[in-house]
């Protein structure tokens, strides 16, 4: 399998493994008709408009520049690093450990919404969406892709409660739903729905989430 190791002088370093053998190959960016499958490939990760990292047992392994944009981080700053370095904090980190493993473990890749945490402490909101090359143990090899629908949230700071019903409103939940998914009462995601309208001076569900998303809502 090929997979790019890192981009350097206009080249894309890729390394091509099988059992016994690994190689190294700088492809050019501009790679013509006359590449290889292989050089393709690499050049489509590279360049894919989506952030695509792969993890292994939450370790970031290799991720492509639209990804580093996203995050603000050099590849040599993520590469090696726990995932833990884009999350808000460690009870998210937690948090959303398991979450999807009931698909990823029939080989079903999972999607949802997520906040990516920047270089610079801030949040973008992503269309996020993993499926794994190990169903049996997901987290060992796993591919996610980041796709931004929204502009940086500087402040106020969101609690986790608050990102949790946030991400519940965004997928259309009503506050039952979300309540029986986190294991709460209703009334205590109607009382965090109300902080939040308060909070970003919202009158309705409508409003508060274009603070955290430009899409057509």
């Amino acid at each position: 399998m090929a997979r790019v190791a890192k981009c350097t002088d206009g080249f894309v370093v890729l390394t091509k493994s099988n059992d016994s053998l690994t190689t190294t190959v700088a492809i050019p960016y501009d790679y013509g008709m006359s590449g290889t499958v292989d050089s393709f490939e690499s050049i489509a990760f590279e360049a894919a408009p989506i952030g695509i990292v792969l993890t292994e047992n939450r370790i970031i392994r290799t991720c492509n520049r639209k990804f580093c944009v996203l995050s603000g981080f050099s590849r040599d700053q993520l590469v090696g690093q726990s995932f833990r370095k884009l999350l808000f904090d460690d009870s998210e980190y937690e948090r959303v450990r398991d979450i999807g493993f009931k698909d990823l473990r029939i080989g079903e890749p999972f999607s949802d919404m997520r906040l990516l945490r920047r270089q610079n402490g801030s949040l973008l909101w992503c269309r996020f969406r993993a499926e794994t090359l190990t169903p049996e143990d997901p987290l060992a090899r796993i591919v996610f892709t980041y796709a931004l629908v929204g502009d940086p949230i500087e402040k106020p700071t969101l609690t986790a409660r608050e990102r949790d019903v946030i991400l519940g409103l965004h997928a259309g939940k009503t506050s039952k739903e979300t309540a029986l998914d986190l294991g709460l009462s209703p009334r205590t995601i109607e009382d965090v729905r109300a902080r939040l309208l308060k909070k970003f001076q919202s009158r309705n569900v409508m409003e508060l989430l274009r603070h955290f998303t430009n899409l057509e809502i």
